[in-house]
């Protein structure tokens, strides 16, 4: 088989810049509950797209991705990724519209929800399994990740983060020389289907498993590909807090500054976007050359944890 390739990556960040206690205020948030979300979990401010609907943010997505008009006609299959199943009227297909507006409208588009916030990795694995099977070596396939959080529905998760509306597209194709994935895992911990919040026996036991059982998905992603973690040239995480990830840090022994951090306080928790949205940083500072190992990684309630490596 050839190898999974990332053609293209964009992000769209919206212009909105909601400060932590702005978004308390909407949110209901105690002081503790505020203190805990700023010192702690390290957020400063999150990115919400007032008056956008949701497939505003798959068109914004699709906008920024670089030499779409190039790639256009290549486009066979779209997905979208995402934390939460689609609800809603049988005639409001936000993906599909999305696709309309952008000049798309003849890519086979479907969504999955399966692995929650790791969802974004499964489509870009699932996609190179798509083209393996197609036929046609110049197939790409448009993975998008990114959802609007709907007050009272996906704008804050206690379990998690206050939630953000940034969101991303990446073109998946075969055989390219840049940002070649060279190893998948995933690893589904179905008896902590239930935490959604953070207090409670079984909310214990999963915080006190998320560290070692990510260090030890990390470790075996890179063993797979032949490789060692001082190979890895950055991390790039779900925005979920900073403390967890300075604690894995720490526990793989892995310097702090090889983790994309930067997002965390400026756009809160996007969903399945979050990899995506911390490689167009990690982009736009320059931080990746030719040839780095890089590694996304995130955890979807569920509990499904996820890795991905690749080489840029």
């Amino acid at each position: 088989m050839t190898a999974t390739s990332l053609a293209a990556v964009g992000s769209f960040l919206p212009d909105t810049d909601v400060t932590l206690e702005q978004a308390a205020t909407v949110l209901g948030l105690t002081d503790q509950e505020l203190k805990r979300y700023r010192r702690f979990f390290g957020l400063d401010r999150v990115r919400w797209a007032t008056g956008a609907r949701q497939e505003d943010l798959l068109v914004a997505a699709i906008g920024q991705l670089p030499d779409l008009d190039a790639y256009r006609s290549r486009i066979r299959y779209a997905i979208h990724a995402r934390t939460i199943e689609p609800t809603g009227a049988y005639s409001s297909q936000p993906l599909h519209t999305a696709l309309a507006r952008t000049g798309l409208g003849h890519a086979q588009a479907f969504a999955l929800s399966q692995h929650a916030c790791s969802s974004g990795l499964l489509a870009v694995d699932l996609a190179g399994r798509l083209l393996d099977t197609d036929g046609d070596p110049d197939a790409l396939v448009l993975v998008l990740t990114g959802e609007k959080t709907y007050p009272h529905v996906a704008r804050f998760m206690p379990a998690a983060m206050v939630m953000g509306e940034s969101s991303a597209a990446c073109l998946v194709g075969r055989g390219g020389e840049r940002d070649r994935v060279l190893a998948y895992t995933t690893r589904t911990y179905g008896q902590f289907n239930a935490v959604t919040v953070r207090s409670g026996p079984q909310a214990a036991a999963f915080e006190q498993m998320y560290i070692p059982g990510l260090a030890d998905l990390i470790r075996d992603t890179v063993a797979q590909a032949g490789l060692t973690l001082d190979d890895l040239r950055l991390v790039l995480p779900h925005n979920v807090n900073r403390i967890s990830w300075t604690r894995l840090a720490r526990l793989l022994d892995l310097p702090l500054d090889r983790l994309m951090l930067d997002n965390i306080a400026r756009t809160g928790h996007c969903f399945c976007a979050d990899p995506f949205v911390n490689y167009s940083r990690a982009r736009e500072l320059d931080l990746l050359r030719p040839g780095d190992h890089y590694l996304m990684a995130s955890v979807g309630l569920g509990a499904t944890f996820s890795a991905m490596l690749l080489r840029h």
